[in-house]
């Protein structure tokens, strides 16, 4: 089951740098002020989305 599932998680990614790229260069103008704020926005993401699927998966594994 959690392969099937794997490679749907793959788009997740692309979609986590899209939101971030274009938070940041809605808010900022400067490209290097940009990259950063999105480099930083984008780790922060996926370090919460990786954060609650672990937290969900420990959960579901005695399901």
């Amino acid at each position: 089951m959690l392969l099937g599932v794997q490679n749907v998680l793959w788009y997740l990614l692309p979609l986590a740098l899209a939101i971030s790229l274009v938070y940041s260069a809605s808010r900022f103008e400067l490209p290097e002020r940009i990259l950063n704020r999105a480099t930083r926005l984008f780790l922060q993401i996926v370090l919460f989305m990786g954060t609650i699927f672990a937290i969900l998966f420990v959960l579901s594994d005695g399901l």
